[in-house]
């Protein structure tokens, strides 16, 4: 499956040149690790949010939010936010945030 390529570097560009950064291809689409936990990813022409458990009643309210699906398996604590609901960039940078902020709480891989 191909991704959204503009999408793609709109996220870089809101990341800049952080140094525990990364990027991997995963789950058809592109990904984008903090000290090798994934925060976001762009697959198709939507945004991947890891929100974590807590947050993912919260995260489905917002507009375009939906539980993300793997394989038939809904996986808690991921969102896919439709890329119409991302266009605005402070939209999309409020996404990214979050899902940054989740990833850098993590224990580094």
């Amino acid at each position: 499956m191909a991704y959204d390529e503009g999408l793609a570097e709109r996220i870089r560009q809101h990341l800049g040149p952080d140094p525990g950064i990364t990027e991997k291809r995963m789950f058809g689409g592109l990904a984008f690790l903090h000290r090798g936990s994934m925060a976001v990813g762009v697959t198709g022409d939507d945004l991947m949010v890891r929100v974590g458990p807590k947050a993912t009643d919260a995260a489905l309210a917002r507009p375009g939010a939906r539980i993300f699906d793997m394989a038939g398996r809904p996986m808690r604590g991921w969102v896919v936010v439709a890329g119409s609901a991302v266009a605005e960039d402070e939209a999309l940078g409020e996404w990214i945030d979050e899902g940054y902020a989740f990833a850098a709480g993590l224990p580094p891989k």
